[in-house]
């Protein structure tokens, strides 16, 4: 779990996602495990809490999250395809 502000990101494995709550806002980013293999597919701020830099914090704490479980990173969604490409210290996770 990381602090952002006030709110907490967590890892819900139940639900396959990181989340945050903001204002009584959910955010997330979904994925979909197979094996050593996470695959990122949604990442979701509604607009009430845009614009304040909660994807990028969940999508750190979940990439942080797979490289401390040893997993391949894979992804279907954009946001994170973008996050991945221009943060170099996390290109390594990339599955090929």
């Amino acid at each position: 779990m990381t602090t952002m502000g006030q709110s907490h990101i967590i890892h819900s494995e139940a639900q396959s996602r990181y989340e945050t709550t903001v204002e009584g806002t959910l955010a997330v980013a979904e994925y979909h495990r197979a094996g050593d293999k996470i695959t990122f597919t949604h990442t979701e701020v509604p607009p009430a809490i845009g614009g304040r830099g909660i994807a990028a914090a969940i999508v750190k704490f979940a990439l942080d999250d797979a490289r401390a479980k040893g997993l391949r990173v894979g992804s279907t969604c954009w946001y994170v395809t973008d996050y991945i490409r221009d943060h170099p210290e996390y290109q390594d996770l990339a599955a090929s």
